[in-house]
């Protein structure tokens, strides 16, 4: 169960930030998307005991995603206040520019997947505990779901606009609850260094 919703969230993440790239592009940075969170989250499996001890790390992931909500709604916002040559026009497609670079997608991807990646496997283990195959197996049913969801979430994201906008608020909802917790958390939180 966990892994299938901390899936929806990452595919929707990885989903909106590939649309607006042509499908051939699209489709390798949800693969590159894909490849790195798999690596990214059994490297965290790995070391999960050590990074729970790390104060302040998921409060950092968070204003990393924060980051990433940012360059989207910018991009957003800048392919929807552009009318002239750089938006497509039709009830077939979002607006989202088509010259978005693979680049600046592939980058906001990896962001994502390095602090969704931290997140999850915290939450996947806290259920696996001292079974570190079934966390393992866990990890990597979440990556193949969110690869497959992505890719379907981007194709919509392409024909309507606005699901790019719910993306956005998933994107700074998975933000802002990593900041709260890596901040309250008593174990882990930075406001345990400040009493």
């Amino acid at each position: 169960m966990i892994d299938i919703v901390l899936a929806g969230d990452n595919a929707i993440v990885v989903g909106a930030l590939a649309a607006g790239l042509p499908a051939e592009q699209r489709k390798k940075v949800i693969l590159l998307g894909v490849i790195a969170a798999l690596v990214l989250r059994i490297a965290f499996a790995l070391v999960v005991t050590q990074l729970m001890q790390v104060v302040g790390l998921i409060f950092v992931g968070g204003l990393l995603l924060v980051w990433v909500a940012w360059r989207m709604w910018r991009d957003l916002r800048h392919a929807g206040e552009s009318p002239g040559s750089d938006e497509i026009h039709g009830d077939e497609h979002s607006g989202l520019r088509p010259a978005k670079s693979f680049a600046g997608a592939a980058w906001a991807v990896a962001i994502a997947d390095v602090s969704m990646s931290l997140d999850n496997v915290l939450a996947v283990a806290g259920a696996a505990r001292d079974y570190p195959g079934i966390l393992i197996l866990g990890l990597i049913f979440a990556v193949a779901l969110m690869g497959l969801a992505a890719n379907v979430i981007a194709k919509y994201i392409e024909r309507y606009r606005w699901i790019a906008y719910v993306g956005l608020a998933v994107i700074v909802f998975v933000a802002g609850k990593m900041i709260y917790e890596g901040w309250v958390d008593p174990a882990v939180g930075l406001g345990s260094l400040f009493g």
